[in-house]
């Protein structure tokens, strides 16, 4: 089970170096990407499973408690970028706060990552 969390955490950061991605080059174009939405959806539910893996895991494995905390707060920014991208016209305004929001998830799960690569 490991082996199956530690793949959907490595999609999950990956879903979201896309999604950030996805906001910047709405934010630098003109349109509006049609598949940032459903990709903000797959990610974020890449993140739910990742979750649900995680919480299976708690009582076999010992990882610090910076792991939980980081991947956790990633909650926050996620559920942000999906107040930003509730609408399906992205603004100038939008798509920087839905890149900001991604980026910071991003950061987020990837020092989470990061740490339960180090144990």
């Amino acid at each position: 089970m490991v082996t199956v969390h530690m793949i959907v955490g490595s999609l999950v950061v990956l879903a979201f170096i896309a999604l950030t991605i996805s906001y910047g080059m709405q934010l630098s174009g003109t349109r509006t990407l049609t598949w940032a939405r459903p990709l903000s959806m797959t990610a974020a539910g890449l993140l739910l499973l990742q979750y649900v893996l995680g919480f299976g895991l708690l009582a076999d494995h010992d990882i610090t408690a910076a792991h939980y905390l980081f991947a956790l707060a990633a909650i926050i920014p996620v559920g942000y970028e999906h107040m930003v991208a509730s609408t399906q016209e992205v603004t100038t305004t939008r798509a920087r706060l839905g890149m900001l929001a991604a980026a910071a998830t991003t950061l987020l799960v990837l020092v989470a990552y990061a740490i339960a690569e180090s144990r």
